[in-house]
């Protein structure tokens, strides 16, 4: 099979702020061949970044019009681009590996899959992890950082979810990808939410299960008490998802723990925890059962944490017996304010990896 439009498409996805790093073994290109045909990845590379119409993209690039709406909604359905039905208006844009192309593959997902998208992770991984800035931040609980004035609203789930007015959760595509290879997680894996400005955008969605606010609220509840990490988009505004995440299964915490990378590239985060040790009882809860990112050590008389390697997730402090956890802001200068939205992310990253994304945006 001719893989030049593979390669094509190979080269624009690394062209975008977000990387498609070549491998040896060219398990980059399986892994396109296993998503798109041919066709597809061509209309793929004449996409943009921002929304158009079937007709926009028609008058640009020359496309006949006719039949392109349709296809590129099978395109979407098949998880290789992002659409939205705005009120009857059909828009469309590509997207990168991940978050992207990568995530959307959810109902696709097989063992075959897993296995390909576990051999390109680390070269993914590496490659992604040591550009800035970071794609997640880190939202702590928010009973533990309510009294404190400095917190920032994007800081907070709830400014999120109250500034939604369309909810949705599906499965947790990296706990899927970990059973399929035989590594299964025991946490909950109905737990990656979606939100929306608009009502009804996630109506009839083929993979997801619609929610009111209270349920959003109740199933942020679920995942603390589960000890899973709220991650959301590393933007002030426009955030439209909510992961939530284990040390072991979570592509973007496994880049701390399996791949050795500092968490502060890993992640933005705004919190550290602090332990007094004279009101530590030295249970173990926190470091056994709570941190995913093994940020919490034993010592002679009480646990203490390593700040270097803290997210500020909040999920051991909410278990301790003896409150002996709390969760401090971090000094000003060590704090990296996240770019204002979306399209101000890509600009920043790709200025970082030096990289001219132009004909995309």
């Amino acid at each position: 099979m001719n893989d030049a439009s593979y390669e094509k498409l190979a080269k624009v996805l690394d062209t975008l702020p977000n990387g498609f790093p070549a491998t040896e073994d060219g398990i980059e290109i399986k892994l396109l061949k296993r998503i798109f045909d041919p066709d597809d990845a061509e209309l793929f590379c004449d996409l943009k970044l921002t929304f158009e119409t079937a007709d926009q993209i028609a008058q640009r690039t020359g496309r006949p019009l006719e039949g392109l709406d349709e296809r590129l909604t099978v395109m979407m359905e098949k998880g290789q681009l992002f659409g939205v039905d705005m009120g009857g208006i059909k828009v469309y844009k590509m997207m990168p590996w991940a978050f992207g192309i990568y995530e959307f593959q959810l109902p696709h997902m097989d063992r075959e899959l897993a296995e390909m998208c576990e051999e390109y992770g680390k070269t993914y991984g590496e490659q992604f992890f040591s550009n800035q800035p970071q794609l997640m931040q880190v939202i702590p609980i928010e009973s533990e950082i309510e009294d404190q004035r400095e917190a920032l609203p994007y800081e907070k789930v709830s400014n999120i979810i109250e500034n939604s007015q369309s909810f949705m959760y599906f499965d947790c595509i990296c706990k899927k990808e970990k059973k399929l290879v035989e590594e299964p997680c025991d946490k909950p894996i109905q737990v990656c939410t979606a939100y929306a400005p608009i009502p009804g955008v996630f109506d009839n969605h083929p993979y997801g299960t619609t929610m009111t606010r209270q349920e959003a609220y109740e199933l942020l509840k679920k995942t603390e008490e589960a000890g899973l990490v709220h991650l959301t988009w590393n933007v002030k505004n426009g955030h439209f998802f909510i992961c939530n995440c284990c040390g072991c299964c979570c592509g973007v915490l496994r880049g701390i723990n399996d791949l050795g990378i500092d968490a502060s590239k890993v992640v933005n985060s705004y919190y550290f925890a602090q332990i007094d040790p004279d009101e530590c009882v030295a249970c173990g809860t926190c470091a056994d059962e709570r941190c995913q990112v093994n940020a919490i050590e034993e010592g002679d008389d009480a646990y203490h944490v390593i700040v270097e390697k803290c997210i500020g997730c909040g999920l051991c402090v909410t278990t301790c017996p003896s409150e002996a956890i709390e969760m401090v802001r971090k000094p000003e200068d060590q704090i990296e304010a996240p770019p204002e939205d979306e399209m101000d992310w890509y600009a920043v990253r790709g200025k970082m990896r030096g990289v001219d994304f132009s004909d995309f945006n």
